[in-house]
């Protein structure tokens, strides 16, 4: 049901505040992350807190969750109150705008407000900038009924002690006119005791953060004519990539929802961001992704132990409790597709021994029965994984022939040819040992003795296997597994992670079952962006209470590139395409596209599609006709 409304096509949601729903939305910068909950009470009143996470700010035990986060909530003691003609203001909320800011007007009594919340981009603060309006008839006093720097809270940590500082900048009682607006800011800074506050101006740290979304928007620009697909898109750009760091081991992309940050893992960074940031030619994205594939290599052996799930803590200490979950399967997928992709030789040459590296751990895994083996797979064992999962052989079969594409450029032709050969021989393989009829659909089953539908079924679709592409469509859109909120992880629990969900909806598209596919991403989407839960994809449910996860976003766009335009790369100055145009579009736009090491354009309209490099039509063929595009 839709509860928000698009202010802006591409830009903007808004909400009227039309009943006393509470909820939140994360944003992040380079240093600061900011979790902004929001909300009207049963009173009427606005309810508001400010949620700061400083990831290189470092809390004991130094550890995937150390980053050091508080909550400050409006009305407390910690943030300077607002006061006309001294007395304290009671807000009530009448709209919240979402475009990568936090925008919510009150009405309170005298006066309206608005607060702009964000984060800094690049600095330890976040900001929540006030305009005040008078709208009586006579003159009002502004002021604040606290004054200076309050401090909120200090903890000791491994590397010092951590304060975190709220102030105003509304230091004196001002006199505002009737009918006019007064700005300043609430600034909430984290720092070491030996630091200085990283406070600025605000409206010039507001400045800075409209840039990072500009840019952010720029690359891959999607138009498809219709609203809800371009504004969910647009805001999946946006939480892919801002969720980048800047820490001790450089720049690095962190999921985030409060849990997960200054750390890379080999599903979220090296599976779903690092091939989307290939594409867009953003120098923060294409670093934070390099850097993603470097932490792991020193942990590439000649022992060939299992590298670990995740590099945490700014890069100095590793989680890996969850054994060997088909990580270094995911890293051949993921490494190969960032070097073809990103055109850049010098990046592919560092790449190729890494991913040598794990075509050979995948082959020293493969066990009699010709599958992949592995102790988990990326859900680490939150449900049954068996000891070989389809989702491990899926993604190294497609690691095998991306890295068979790049050793052909690069490397060893010879080697290329056998990675071609263990690609064929898992094709062979995953029918062999996965394929089954369970519930009268000829599928697949997620490893050997599951009797039950798994949601993850959906991968071999994505790696272009379609022999059983579509009695697998009907039981993934079954009632066994469809809610109205996404696939169930299992057929058995009412559990959703949207990234089996997103997956899943690229494989129908990639199989040419487009009819399935564009109304489940419609429903989809407008589900995520004008729901209850805005405007982002999430993580799991009841799990994480469907956090604002980033990674999850990176695969909502791949959507787009790898499901609708079937956009694979062929060398690192080529690539092919096979598109097919969702149902109900006359056109389906992809611009600036910045791979391969340049800049293009993908049009679908009419009866067949086009490559265009700044106005040139380089490429085109009819629709059911691959195109292969060489630079």
């Amino acid at each position: 049901m839709r509860k928000w409304t698009i202010s802006e096509k591409g830009r903007a949601i808004s909400w009227d505040f039309s009943d006393c729903h509470h909820e939140d939305i994360e944003m992040a910068g380079l240093k600061a992350a900011l979790l902004v909950g929001y909300g009207k009470l049963e009173s009427g009143i606005l309810n508001l807190d400010v949620h700061p996470v400083f990831p290189t700010l470092r809390l004991r035990p130094n550890d995937t969750h150390a980053s050091y986060q508080t909550d400050i909530v409006y009305g407390s003691e910690s943030i300077p109150a607002l006061t006309v003609d001294g007395e304290t203001v009671l807000e009530s909320p009448v709209k919240i705008t979402i475009d990568g800011t936090v925008k919510i007007d009150t009405v309170c009594g005298k006066v309206n407000a608005t607060h702009h919340l964000f984060p800094s981009n690049f600095g330890r603060a976040v900001y929540d900038i006030l305009t005040v309006t008078n709208i009586s008839d006579s003159d009002v006093i502004l002021d604040t009924d606290k004054k200076g720097v309050i401090l909120h809270d200090e903890v000791q940590g491994p590397m010092g002690v951590i304060l975190c500082e709220v102030s105003s900048s509304l230091t004196d009682a001002t006199t505002l006119p009737a009918g006019e607006s007064f700005c300043y800011a609430n600034t909430f800074t984290g720092r070491y005791a030996n630091e200085e506050r990283d406070a600025k101006d605000a409206k010039v740290e507001l400045e800075g953060r409209m840039r990072r979304i500009a840019e952010l928007r720029e690359p891959l620009e999607l138009d498809t004519g219709c609203d809800v697909l371009d504004t969910e898109y647009a805001f999946a750009k946006l939480r892919a990539g801002e969720s980048v760091f800047d820490t001790k081991c450089g720049l690095i992309h962190s999921p985030g929802g409060c849990s997960y940050y200054a750390a890379i893992w080999c599903n979220d960074e090296v599976e779903y961001a690092g091939p989307w940031y290939s594409l867009t030619g953003d120098k923060i994205l294409l670093d934070a992704g390099l850097n993603a594939y470097r932490l792991l290599m020193p942990f590439m052996g000649p022992g060939y132990s299992p590298i670990p799930v995740s590099v945490i803590a700014e890069g100095v200490d590793i989680w890996d409790a969850a054994g060997d979950r088909g990580d270094a399967a995911m890293y051949l997928y993921g490494a190969s597709y960032f070097a073809l992709t990103c055109g850049d030789r010098k990046t592919a040459e560092f790449l190729l021994p890494a991913i040598r590296w794990c075509a050979e751990y995948c082959r020293r895994k493969t066990n009699d029965k010709g599958v992949i083996e592995s102790d988990k797979d990326e859900l680490e064992g939150r449900f049954p994984a068996g000891d070989a999962n389809l989702s491990t052989a899926s993604l190294a079969l497609q690691g095998y022939r991306w890295a068979a594409k790049l050793e052909d450029e690069l490397g060893d032709k010879t080697l290329a040819e056998d990675y071609r050969r263990r690609a064929d021989s898992l094709v062979e393989a995953i029918e062999r040992h996965f394929g089954a009829n369970i519930h009268g659909f000829e599928t697949y089953r997620y490893f050997e003795g599951c009797e039950v539908l798994r949601s993850w079924i959906c991968l071999p679709l994505c790696v272009g296997i379609d022999t059983r592409a579509e009695e697998t469509v009907k039981a993934l859109l079954s009632d066994y597994m469809l809610t109205p909120d996404g696939l169930r992880t299992s057929e058995e629990r009412d559990t959703i992670w949207d990234r089996s969900t997103l997956y899943c909806l690229r494989g129908i598209f990639a199989t040419g079952l487009v009819e399935e596919a564009t109304a489940q991403l419609l429903k989809y989407s407008e589900t995520r962006l004008l729901g209850d839960r805005v405007p982002y994809p999430v993580e799991a449910y009841p799990e994480g209470g469907k956090r604002h996860l980033s990674g999850e976003s990176a695969l909502y766009c791949k959507i787009f590139t790898d499901g609708i335009l079937k956009l694979d790369p062929e060398s690192m100055s080529s690539f092919s395409l096979e598109p097919t145009l969702p149902t109900g579009l006359d056109h389906f736009y992809l611009r600036r596209i910045r791979a391969f090491g340049h800049e293009f354009d993908v049009l679908l309209d009419g009866d067949g599609y086009r490559v265009e490099e700044y106005g040139k039509v380089i490429g085109k063929a009819p629709y059911g006709e691959k195109l292969t595009v060489q630079f």
